[in-house]
């Protein structure tokens, strides 16, 4: 029985920080390549803020991992992370890569953030054609 509750402490202890781990940013992002079926891994996401002087203003760069995703975008509490963004998919170098042609140097996705729940904002691509949706 000592066992037992030992390792149900273990258990929910993990997945509490697992899940505050998920917690930290309100923004993600994931990239499917629908041609092979697989994520798109290594290609840049710049983020950006449309700003009150109604310029792009540059917040964040990344790049995407070998399952496509980013995950740390806009961290909670640092500040008021409400307002108009735009996920920028630099996708010509990842075209290029797999040895494809494409008709999209890069993709814009624009979106508002009105709250503080968390925005996962994936895309699916193929040379010639991409679909977005707010996902969570």
């Amino acid at each position: 029985m000592k066992n037992f509750i030992i390792l149900f402490f273990l258990l929910f202890a993990s997945s509490k920080l697992f899940a505050q781990k998920n917690e930290l940013y309100q923004l993600s992002s994931h990239i499917l390549d629908i041609t092979t079926g697989k994520p798109a891994s290594g290609v840049t996401i710049r983020l950006e803020k449309f700003s009150d002087n109604k310029t792009w203003q540059v917040v964040s760069q990344k790049t995407t991992n070998s399952d496509g995703r980013v995950g740390d975008f806009l961290p909670y509490g640092k500040m008021n992370n409400q307002g108009t963004y735009k996920l920028v998919f630099e996708t010509t170098a990842y075209f290029t890569s797999q040895h494809r042609d494409s008709f999209y140097p890069w993709i814009e996705v624009i979106f508002i953030i009105k709250d503080k729940q968390h925005y996962h904002v994936p895309i699916t691509l193929s040379s010639f054609g991409y679909s977005t949706y707010k996902g969570n």
